[in-house]
């Protein structure tokens, strides 16, 4: 059956929608020989090359895809290359034979922690999507005075560069000194958010992970640098997220009530992230290490 030319190359691991509608756009895909349309209906037997090399679009939707988790040191760019000669994240993954790694969301240069990789374009598109609700978890440390009332304002909604921004939920995660450590939701992914709704209350971000992308939590032990590539079981879980079904031969399928993974769209979805934020933050004290946060003081805003 016939798809759609973004779907059907992002399925195939050649970038996620958005890439493969840029390459439509720039004439750098041909279809049959002739420039390609977005939006254009091929299937795998359409003779597809991009930039002058031939597509193997087969075997590319029959390979099975890979999911990796990478822990993300401060210092590395989010990009292919890097002009300035800057180490990108790229440059720490492992090779791969059928498909390219689509990386999904981005971290800016200063900021550590969980990224995830594919080599499927629709997963990461639905991953990355405003529609999909997905949350993103940051241990966030704060140099200022934060009193109660910005943590409402925080999570009631500020008005930034580009419209309303808020965070889901904020814990407190301790600290001493005029440094103090807090676990901040969010479910969209906007340049550089976390940090621009903390200085909009006139305090400053001083280090920033990320522990947590929907419901793939960053182990406590990979290390910096490090990365892990996904089993069965977690792509089966991480699949389902967005409604989709993890194709390895076996039978299993997402629950046919699935709902995009908006927080506080339903109590089950509630309880799913509630849980997994709290396994993420077991991980993380208040000094931005991995170790149980059982001494954690008491919330000091909502959620």
């Amino acid at each position: 059956m016939k798809e759609r030319i973004q779907k059907l190359l992002s399925r195939a691991g050649y970038g996620s929608r958005r890439e493969i509608e840029r390459l439509v756009e720039a004439g750098e895909i041909l279809v049959n020989g002739r420039r390609a349309e977005s939006g254009q209906a091929i299937d795998e037997h359409d003779q597809v090359t991009l930039r002058g090399q031939r597509l193997h679009l087969s075997s590319r939707l029959q390979a099975t895809p890979k999911v990796l988790m990478y822990n993300k040191p401060a210092g590395e760019v989010c990009t292919q290359t890097d002009p300035e000669g800057r180490k990108t994240v790229f440059e720490a993954l492992p090779p791969i034979r059928a498909g390219r790694w689509i990386m999904v969301g981005r971290l800016d240069i200063n900021t550590d922690g969980l990224l995830l990789f594919t080599t499927d374009g629709e997963l990461a598109n639905k991953l990355m999507h405003p529609s999909s609700g997905i949350e993103r978890e940051y241990a966030t440390r704060v140099l200022g005075q934060v009193d109660n009332e910005m943590l409402i304002r925080l999570q009631e909604g500020v008005e930034l560069d580009d419209g309303k921004a808020n965070f889901l939920r904020i814990k407190d995660a301790g600290g001493e000194g005029a440094n103090h450590w807090y676990h901040v939701v969010l479910a969209e992914g906007r340049n550089r958010e976390v940090r621009r709704l903390w200085e909009s209350q006139g305090v400053k971000v001083s280090r920033l992970i990320r522990v947590r992308y929907g419901n793939m939590d960053l182990p406590r032990y990979l290390r910096t640098g490090h990365h892990k590539e996904l089993d069965v079981r977690e792509l089966r879980k991480l699949y389902a997220l967005v409604g989709m079904t993890f194709d390895d031969g076996s039978d299993f399928k997402p629950s046919a009530n699935f709902k995009p993974a908006h927080a506080g769209s339903n109590r089950s979805g509630q309880a799913r992230s509630g849980a997994s934020s709290a396994r993420a933050e077991s991980r993380w004290d208040g000094g931005g290490n991995r170790s149980g946060m059982g001494k954690r003081p008491s919330p000091r805003g909502r959620g």
